[in-house]
């Protein structure tokens, strides 16, 4: 995907570019390698709701990070989304590989690719 290189960056914003909003990546990026299944929501979205509860139904234990809702932390969110590449919520991790948001984690649970997915050996 593109995004805008450094040196198209004029020299005194780059530290501000570079470090905006990057505890929230840090703190995700850290959760999904040290979780096998990582949720990260926001308050009041149902689908997040509906991943946990996936979950949950099929005995896959998860880590969740929620930020905020739509009212609150939108900036954060923001900073994932544009980190990850992928644009709405939840954002789901499973074993630090981004697998999308609630469809794709349903679609990949009802081909059996999920059960696939955690049932073989971690790679570190």
């Amino acid at each position: 995907r593109n995004i805008l290189s450094e040196d198209q960056l004029h020299p005194s914003i780059r530290t501000l570019v570079a470090n905006h909003e990057q505890a929230v990546v840090r703190e995700v990026m850290a959760a999904a390698s040290n979780h096998r299944v990582l949720v990260v929501g926001m308050g009041s979205n149902p689908y997040c709701k509906k991943a946990r509860k996936s979950l949950q139904a099929a005995g896959f234990e998860h880590h969740y990070l929620e930020y905020g809702n739509y009212f609150s932390m939108w900036r954060q969110r923001n900073a994932l989304k544009l980190w990850s590449g992928w644009p709405t919520f939840p954002i789901i991790f499973v074993d630090g590989m981004l697998i999308g948001g609630f469809q794709d984690l349903k679609a990949l649970a009802d081909s059996g690719e999920l059960m696939k997915l955690l049932n073989a050996e971690r790679v570190s």
